[in-house]
């Protein structure tokens, strides 16, 4: 029986790794770099937070893509429409929870995610421009 608790204990904790491995987390992509790459086309900025708040204020030129919609599932061919492929997607809300949840199901559609810790308040500071409605 103890055996067969070890065996089960380490196969979990190896799929935990494999997990942990493939799993969005906040990128090491400074607010200079993620500026720069948005400006050269090279990425794109995608607000996660949910309508209410992107009607308050949102960056301008992010695309609007709220969580809930990811989560209640999105078809490839719609996600195509809104998201290009080939390009990074900065995905960013307003503490950096959300963003990481985006860049799981966004890197399951096989785009390059790399989730912002910084939130909608934090990318002003940081220059990014408030959008005019």
């Amino acid at each position: 029986m103890k055996r067969i608790q070890t065996v089960g204990l380490v196969a979990m904790t190896a799929l935990t790794l494999v997990v942990s491995v493939f799993a969005a987390e906040h990128t090491k992509d400074s607010l200079k770099v993620v500026k720069e790459n948005i400006e050269a086309k090279k990425a794109v900025l995608v607000d996660v937070r949910e309508k209410s708040e992107w009607d308050k204020g949102h960056i301008e030129g992010a695309i609007f893509l709220p969580l809930s919609e990811l989560q209640a599932g999105v078809e490839p061919k719609s996600l195509s429409e809104k998201l290009p492929k080939g390009m990074i997607v900065y995905t960013h809300c307003v503490v950096g929870k959300r963003s990481v949840t985006a860049g799981n199901i966004l890197e399951k559609h096989s785009y390059d995610a790399r989730p912002l810790k910084a939130g909608y308040e934090e990318l002003l500071q940081a220059g990014f421009k408030k959008a005019k409605k």
